[in-house]
This record gives structure tokens, sequence and C-alpha cells, in this order.
């Protein structure tokens, strides 16, 4: 049999559709019930469903005032509150496409992206980094348009652009990936197939407002079934973490793999009573730490695998739990498949993990590249370039990837990227990026650089911090005589790592 796993096609997307107007369906039902409790050591600020939806509606109508119409490109530079869900929302609202961007990128970073995007508007918090652009919509006046009139949602075509997220690419110049407002249509599927959702739930997860595993997971999916969403206030020590969740109730926790270690490590005891499950991705759980969380709080682990292009697609479930080390199933509605050049490989062979194109959630295009979004495709398939085997039951084990992109903290980083800003740097001849492990199971970049002498590092830290956000930045900075090459003299970069380890033994 080929590696080629058919839940079943998905329900199709209602028309005329709006991304907001899905996330919202249950707000007038339930008004008064609460949307977001923003946990803090002095309690919590909570929104109603009724409150929320004012909020959002009222910023699509400010959005409007200002200038902007349907259509346009907003780059959202704001901080880490609940400012910038209810703004990315409200331009959705009314036809605007939000370019929701990390508060830690710089400004040459967010200058590449003006560039690149021409957006009509960029929404500011004054204290993010940005480079300059004509239209600034201050927060202070995207808080004030909260109390606005409620604009009526842009209906439209669920396949027009709905907002933009930006990935690292493989060329190293970050790749401005284009969604349509179906997208969000399709991660009804993540509901059975990975988080046991219910409304009654209360699911709090850990990262920050303007992190896209937050906003899918942790409010946008919560809120389209009318559950409750907990978010740690900015600046919550992770060890505080065990303690909200057992105060505030919390039913379903969703993190990254390090943040449960943290949680783990936080005290030799975590009691959560309320707890049902936890949910992981960002990268690779270890298996270690999944037995460890179980065995601590008597509570499943359950693991999903996705990407910026396509969000998540293969997981496990508290209806599929995974088999051993697998990463879980495609979830019900999915089509994905094993491939080799010649088309998909027999069952249980590695190959490249790809999902069809007819997959409601897969991307549109990469707006600044689309040759390079059309060489992702092999006929039907999207090719992830992730590795993986698929068994006779469709389970998928993760077998790494197949280029040299790194995962440092849930983030995928292109070492092209980070070897591109370091090569500026007067004294540096060459230079390779790779991520290394520092301790079990914990990875860092790490710059290893060529040049007449060793660099003082601190300058090398003042420099990457000006030039690249912080989850691109180098932890570490190795000189070497010379980097390892191949036959060819190109960079071997899965080589690095064992020059790190010869260096720190």
């Amino acid at each position: 049999m080929l590696s080629i796993f058919d839940q079943g096609p998905p329900p199709p997307c209602p028309s005329p559709f709006n991304l907001a107007a899905h996330v919202l369906r249950s707000a007038d039902r339930l008004s008064d019930k609460t949307a977001l409790s923003v946990l803090g050591s002095d309690g919590a600020q909570n929104w109603t469903y009724g409150d929320l939806k004012q909020a959002i509606l009222g910023t699509g109508t400010g959005l409007l005032q200002a200038g902007l119409a349907p259509g346009d490109i907003a780059l959202m530079r704001l901080g880490n509150t609940v400012d910038f869900p209810i703004a990315y929302l409200g331009a959705i609202s009314v036809g605007i496409v939000p370019v929701p961007t990390s508060s830690q990128l710089t400004e040459p970073e967010t200058a590449r992206m003006i560039d690149d995007l021409k957006p009509a508007a960029v929404l500011r918090d004054p204290a993010v980094a940005c480079a300059a652009h004509p239209v600034q919509i201050k927060l202070s006046d995207l808080t004030a348009m909260r109390d606005l009139p409620p604009a009526a949602f842009q209906m439209g075509d669920p396949d027009r652009m709905g907002y933009v997220v930006y990935t690292s690419g493989t060329s190293g110049k970050p790749r401005a990936v284009a969604h349509a407002h179906r997208a969000i249509w399709a991660r009804q599927m993540m509901v059975d197939g990975w988080y046991g959702l219910r409304e009654t739930d209360r699911l709090c997860h850990a990262g920050a407002f303007n992190w896209t595993y937050t906003l899918g997971t942790g409010l946008m999916d919560p809120w389209t079934i009318g559950a409750t969403a907990l978010i740690p206030e900015p600046g919550t020590d992770l060890n505080d973490l065990p303690a909200l969740l057992h105060q505030h109730q919390a039913t379903i926790f969703a993190a990254a793999p390090g943040v449960f270690r943290k949680v783990l490590n936080a005290g030799d005891t975590v009691t959560l009573p309320d707890l049902r499950h936890g949910l992981c991705a960002g990268e690779k759980l270890p298996r270690h730490l999944h037995e460890r969380w179980v065995d601590t709080t008597g509570t499943e682990l359950y693991e999903a695998y996705g990407m910026s292009e396509c969000s998540t697609f293969i997981s496990s479930s508290p209806a599929h739990p995974a088999r051993g080390d697998a990463l879980g199933q495609p979830q019900p509605g999915r089509r994905v498949a094993i491939l080799r050049p010649d088309g998909p490989v027999p069952q249980g062979q590695e190959g490249t993990i790809a999902v069809h194109r007819s997959d409601p959630g897969l991307m549109l295009t990469y707006l600044n590249a689309p040759d390079e979004a059309d060489a992702r495709m092999q006929g039907d398939w999207f090719l992830t370039g992730d590795q993986g085997a698929m068994a006779v039951d469709g389970q998928i084990t993760y077998l790494g990837r197949d280029d040299d992109m790194m995962n440092a903290g849930g983030y995928r980083v292109s070492p092209v990227e980070v070897e591109a800003a370091l090569s500026r740097y007067p004294g540096i001849a060459q230079v390779g990026a790779a991520a290394v492990e520092v301790k079990p199971d914990t990875f860092v970049i790490a710059a290893f650089y060529t040049g007449p002498e060793k660099l003082d590092d601190d300058a090398l830290r003042t420099y990457v911090e000006a030039n690249l956000a912080r989850y691109k930045q180098p932890r570490a900075f190795i000189h070497l005589p010379e980097l390892p090459a191949g036959g060819n003299g190109k960079l071997l970069r899965r080589a690095l790592p064992a020059y790190f380890k010869a260096t720190n033994e």
C-alpha cells in the first residue's frame, strides 16, 4: 500500500464568508460569557463575548474611517497585549488584510517587510520597533476606536486574501505567506482531530498574544466554539504557570515543548485538578518529556505538526492518541501523503510529508515569491520539506528536515538569514549558522565564523540584537580556522554542531 491517508473531504466553506464573522459566530448567543481572561498575579482582566465583539467591530469602523479600504494591507507592529488580536480581527472584519509580526523584530527587518509588502498603513505601538512609514495608526488611536459604532462584516469570496504571516524561507529571505479567509474554516478540523475542545473548556495558552500559535490555538479556535481563552499577562514568570493554571481552573493547556519542561521544573509536584490534557506544537516533542508530563500530572499531552503555510494538519488527540514515537495521524478532512520525486512511497518508507492542494487551510501563495510557492508543489501535493514515514494505520513518524532550517524555541529560522546579517560584520570572512543542543532537548542558534582573529562576543551580541529578532539571534559565537565544506566547496551546515560540541568539552 502507498503512503496516502485520506480522511475524507472537509465540509465545504460557506460563501459569502468572513474569517472574523466565523470566529465571533457565538458572540451574540454568549454575550455575557467570559471570552478572554488575561491572567495576572493580582487576578484576571476579563472580556465578555459582547465586549470582544464590540471592540473588534468598533476597530473595524475606525480603520475604515482612517482611510483604509477592503483589500488594503496593514502591517501590525503591536506588543504582547490584548490590543493585538482585537486589531487583527478588527481589520479582517472589514476586509483589510493584517500582517501580524513579532514585536521582537528590529527596525531593519521591518524596513524590508515594508519594502516587500507596500502596506497602506502600519498599526503601531510606539514602544515596538518599526521602520518609517507615512501612515502609522498609533495604539492610542486603535484603542479609542473600540467605542465606535460597530462595522458590518465584509462578506465575500472565502478564497480572497484574509491575512499574511511571515515565515523564514530556505533562501534566507522571509516569505510572506498569504492565507485566504477560508483558513479559519479549515481549523475546525483541529477541534476533534487535536484539541478535543468543548464549549465548556477553559483553554490556557502560554504564548504571547502576537505569536501566531497563540492567535490561532489560544484565541480564535476557543472563541469559534464559544469556549474561554486564558492568556498569562506579559512578563509572567513561567515558574508561576502551574499556580495560574490551578487558580483559574484551566482544562486544556497549550504551549511549546520548552514551556512544558519549565512547568515540570518549577517544583517536585504539579497539581492541576481541572486539567483534562495538554496540547504541544512548535517543535518536536521529546518522548521522555511527554512521559514525564504524564507521570507528573496524570494527564495526557497531544502533539501536532504543521507549518505557517498550512497550520497544523497531523496530530494526536483524545480520540486518536499517538502510538510510540509517532506524531499522530492526519486530522479528519485532511489528505496527506509521504512522497519521493516519483510519487507516494510504500507504507513504512521515508519520504517528504505533503498535504493535498485541496486543503482549505493551505496558503494561497508567497506574495513575494510566487515561483517558490509553485516550486513546492509536486503535482497536486504541497511539499512541507519535512521527512516522515507513514504506518499502515496512517500514523506518521517525524524524521527531520530535508534542508538546513533551524528550530530553536519553537520558531523556524533560516540559517541563511542569520548568516546574511553576520556576514556584514567587520572581521568576519565566512559564517555558518546551526541549531546546537546545549542540554538535553534544548537547542539554541550558534554562529560559526572565520576571520583574522576571534571577535568580541559582547560586540557580536550587540550587533545581532540590532539586526535580528531575538528568536533569530545566535546565543553562541565560535571562531574557527575554517568552516566545514563539501567537495564542491559548499558549506556543510549539518557538520557545524559537532564543532560546537568539540569546543565545549
